[in-house]
């Protein structure tokens, strides 16, 4: 792999280590309708050109219509993408998770995923969750399981069942104002090696991400480095700790411009002080905050 930036999936259930950017493609609001289908398709394809290999989808984005865009979008192209969907809690049980799967893998045209994961936290429990993605992967249906939105003591119980060591990532909000995992799930899942996927990296939509990317330090630091301020949050979300890169930012583009600056965000090397900077403005927290979830 080149000197980019990357995140490495530790080897699994016979499946070998897997090198990604860290750097990949979100897709939560396609489907929708708030963008022309051809321009969502060509934007995920422009962004595998570029070495956003990484896309991650979900049966709820536009209830499964964002999954059919990843589909068309991956016609031809598979076998360059590493594909990531998540299931919804309610469909998480031993039997009702295998259907997801396969309903999600219709969508989108493939006969596997390779990294299948839990949404959210919901009632049905996790033991029934784990056999099912255990089942999954013993018939080739997924290569990796993993959760999202789970905080410490719900990945900790998971990571605690037989065979729940496995989990490969956790999926959670992280942006240079959401910084609430940096004291305890983030240190927790560095001491067992396990990968954040941060999604909404460039913050929420509206007022939240114009207030972000107005923020006077971040555009001093984007300005100094000839970047913009979006390109610095990702090259800060994906910034090396303790001599470890292990998050993977995935921020949603459908402009061509925004798909670009996204790939070259991961280019840009925050210097120490540029760090300090922005640590200043924008402090980790001090005490355990309670997870932030949009």
């Amino acid at each position: 792999m080149s000197a980019r930036p990357h995140v490495t999936l530790p080897a699994t259930a016979g499946q070998a280590a897997v090198d990604l950017p860290a750097i990949g493609q979100g897709t939560w609001f396609m489907g929708e309708g708030l963008a022309p289908r051809r321009d969502e398709v060509r934007a995920l394809q422009q962004g595998l050109e570029l070495g956003l290999s990484l896309i991650d989808t979900a049966e709820m984005y536009a209830e499964g219509g964002a999954e059919e865009v990843v589909g068309e979008a991956l016609v031809g192209r598979r076998d360059r993408a590493f594909l990531v969907s998540k299931a919804y809690p309610w469909n998480a049980g031993r039997d009702s998770a295998i259907a997801a799967c396969e309903r999600s893998l219709q969508r989108l045209g493939t006969d596997y995923l390779d990294l299948y994961l839990l949404h959210w936290p919901g009632s049905i429990p996790l033991e029934e969750t784990l056999e099912a993605f255990q089942r999954l992967q013993e018939a080739g249906k997924i290569r990796r399981f993993g959760v999202s939105n789970f905080d410490v003591d719900e990945l900790a119980a998971f990571h605690g069942l037989p065979g729940g060591e496995a989990c490969a990532v956790n999926q959670v909000l992280y942006h240079l104002g959401s910084r609430g995992i940096d004291y305890a799930l983030r240190p927790w899942m560095r001491e067992r090696g396990m990968p954040l996927m941060a999604y909404c990296p460039l913050a929420q939509a509206g007022r939240l991400r114009r207030d972000l990317l107005g923020q006077p330090a971040l555009r001093e630091v984007a300005g100094e480095l000839g970047a913009t301020p979006a390109q610095v949050l990702l090259a800060w979300a994906i910034r090396a700790q303790a001599g470890q890169r292990e998050v993977i930012a995935i921020p949603k583009a459908v402009q061509p411009e925004h798909v670009e600056q996204n790939a070259k965000a991961l280019d840009i090397l925050l210097d120490d002080a540029s760090l300090a900077r922005l640590e200043a403005a924008f402090p980790a927290p001090t005490r355990k905050l309670p997870l932030d979830i949009v």
